[in-house]
């Protein structure tokens, strides 16, 4: 695995969503993978624009580099993701975990999709395992499993940078919720482990923020400042008191704002439902399910 000092990270924050669009790359001209994208929506009209995604366009565009990868970390339950749209105006393959096929077959029920809605991932190029290798130009990255806060999730690793998605956030928020169908706080514990065992100068990326009241946004971290002071799992919290932290907090979280048109949208890599008879896509509302 080439060394990070050869990689160029540069993060997009939608402040609507807390979320970081990440374009990873070597310099300008070169190959680049887009980790995260949003999909701006507004849940008052339904309405969907683009105007986080084409802030990655221009960046892409400006540096001209080649997309060869649009990266999810996972189905994301508070952003819709804008992978389509860019994968229309740049190229690339999209990407998520291969578990994303256990995520599909819980909410093709939840939702009581289309009997033909494939639940074997087919809507997304490239299903990724365990420890499979990601190229990027001449960077290789690796694909780490971190299961817990949803079970299809991973983290995408390129030298001492790791692209964490949701399982942690920065010492002073702690980490991800595990109460949506499938997660589980047992789980998301070993996940985290699994990732404060690299090295402490690792650099971990968030896909979120969501700052204490007079703090900045900040995205960045590494496994030395979450094992010393992460709220939630720093060094010396057992899995038993993880655990009860992480269920009676969940036991008081609403919702995310977007979950259920976002799950819908994003285990479909983006694309809207089928249109009906009318010409629109709709997307369902289960009442008193969830």
């Amino acid at each position: 695995m080439h060394t990070s000092s050869e990689l160029q990270i540069h993060g997009i924050f939608d402040a609507n969503t807390w979320t970081v669009t990440y374009v990873i790359h070597q310099g300008a001209g070169t190959a680049c993978a887009i980790i995260d994208s949003v999909l701006d929506y507004d849940p008052k009209s339904g309405r969907t624009h683009h105007s986080s995604a084409d802030k990655v366009i221009d960046y892409v565009q400006t540096h001209h580099l080649q997309v060869a990868w649009i990266l999810e970390t996972h189905a994301h339950a508070d952003h819709l993701t804008a992978a389509p749209y860019l994968k229309a105006k740049l190229g690339g393959q999209t990407g998520i975990g291969d578990h994303i096929t256990q995520v599909q077959e819980v909410f093709k029920g939840i939702f009581n999709l289309e009997s033909d809605f494939p639940t074997n991932g087919a809507q997304f190029d490239r299903l990724f395992k365990d420890g499979d290798e990601l190229p990027v130009g001449s960077i290789t990255g690796k694909i780490i499993y971190v299961p817990g806060h949803t079970p299809a999730c991973v983290a995408y690793q390129f030298g001492d940078a790791v692209f964490v998605g949701d399982t942690l956030f920065m010492p002073d928020v702690g980490t991800a919720r595990c109460d949506f169908p499938g997660g589980d706080a047992k789980t998301l514990y070993a996940s985290v482990q699994k990732l404060l065992s690299l090295p402490p100068t690792t650099r971990l990326f968030m896909c979120h923020d969501y700052p204490p009241k007079g703090r900045e946004v900040v995205f960045e971290t590494t496994v030395a400042a979450q094992r010393s002071s992460n709220i939630h799992v720093h060094d010396g919290i057992d899995e038993a008191s993880f655990i009860k932290m992480r269920s009676d907090r969940d036991s008081t979280l609403e919702m995310p704002v977007l979950i259920l048109p976002a799950v819908q949208i994003n285990i479909r890599a983006g694309e809207f439902p089928p249109k009906e008879d009318n010409g629109i896509a709709y997307a369902k509302i289960p009442l008193n399910a969830l």
